[in-house]
């Protein structure tokens, strides 16, 4: 990601040539920032696993109210917390190729796995991007999310 002559800036530049140019991600292929399709079929499958995950081990019932409700939310958290915590990736992440790294380049560490998780489960934040294509939530973990092929 960022060579080591240059140090990752956190503030918005007018014109960065490409989304994570100024991070040192490449403009595309292996390293580009990821674009919104791959993100968004990550979270569905993610969403979907832990929609099954929670139906077996919690006794959720689609379409079911009160509490049981939150149990795939609930999954999913602790799926984004351990995952990207440790790896980098979720399992959606992983088959659409894509990974979340710190802003250097590594793996993004406990911390801002639990920013990036609880920040995901309220949703607004992740519908906010700015021109590197990071959500709020991945601004507030300093994380990005990058190709990976």
């Amino acid at each position: 990601m960022a060579s080591p002559q240059s140090s990752p800036s956190t503030e918005p530049a007018a014109d960065t040539g490409w989304p994570g140019k100024r991070f040192g991600c490449a403009e595309s292929g292996v390293t580009s920032v990821a674009r919104l399709g791959p993100r968004v079929l990550a979270l569905i499958i993610d969403w979907a696993l832990c929609s099954v995950i929670a139906a077996g081990l919690l006794g959720y019932r689609w379409g079911g109210s009160g509490s049981s409700g939150f149990a795939p939310l609930l999954v999913f958290a602790v799926e984004n917390i351990l995952l990207v915590g440790v790896v980098g990736s979720t399992i959606g992440h992983w088959i659409v190729g894509v990974r979340v790294t710190r802003l250097d380049g590594a793996v993004a560490g406990p911390v801002a796995a639990i920013i990036r998780a609880v920040l995901l489960c309220v949703v607004i934040p992740a519908l906010i991007f700015d021109t590197d294509q990071r959500g709020l939530h991945d601004k507030l973990a300093r994380t990005i999310l990058v190709r990976t092929r």
